[in-house]
């Protein structure tokens, strides 16, 4: 009996034991259910809250994409008309090439022609300049040669070299060479006779 006993006592205390443990494990699945449905809610808020960035990305997305397509068709638009703009330019640069070109052709045709007509002017004052005041010598003591020296002047007391120039016209080199000859006393006299 005393055996009995103690069987017993062991198995009231093994049920207490146990339902101690129930109670312990109820309060741990009553808190594990709260966390599980905290999780839950939690878990479906982070989900709306996920979709609602996710529709707030896709509407940004797709008002950007509207943004580019428009900006792209600006940027056509412009291209379009900056090459518009380089044919014209480049049109206009061919038209003031073309007059630039005439100009030029029409400026040297015209100093052609300003310096032929003063050669002949020249050509004129050479054959006139014996009958102009400006010429001190007797016009029939003068013999024309023309080049490189127009005239040459045979006085009584001296033979003269004369080289008639109008407007600005220069000596040539030829012609400074024997002002120079002259100047220097290098004139020769050589006599040929011939049988």
């Amino acid at each position: 009996m005393f055996l009995f006993e103690i069987l017993f006592f062991t198995c009231i205390i093994s049920i207490a034991i146990l339902l101690f443990k129930l109670k312990s494990y109820k309060l741990n699945a009553d808190s594990f259910l709260k966390q599980f449905l905290n999780l839950q809610s939690q878990s479906t808020t982070d989900r709306t809250t996920y979709e609602d960035r996710e529709q707030i990305l896709h509407q940004t997305i797709s008002g950007l994409r509207g943004i580019l397509s428009e900006e792209q068709k600006i940027v056509k638009n412009k291209e379009i008309e900056l090459k518009d703009k380089e044919s014209e330019l480049l049109k206009g640069i061919a038209e003031v090439q073309k007059n630039l070109d005439e100009e030029i052709e029409t400026r040297r045709k015209t100093l052609s022609q300003k310096k032929s007509s003063e050669v002949r002017l020249g050509h004129i004052a050479e054959t006139l300049a014996p009958f102009l005041d400006q010429f001190d010598f007797d016009p029939e003591n003068c013999s024309f040669l023309g080049k490189p020296i127009d005239y040459i002047s045979f006085d009584d007391d001296a033979v003269t070299l004369i080289e008639v120039k109008s407007g600005n016209s220069q000596l040539s080199s030829k012609q400074r060479n024997i002002r120079d000859l002259v100047k220097n006393n290098k004139v020769n006299w050589k006599e040929i006779r011939i049988k």
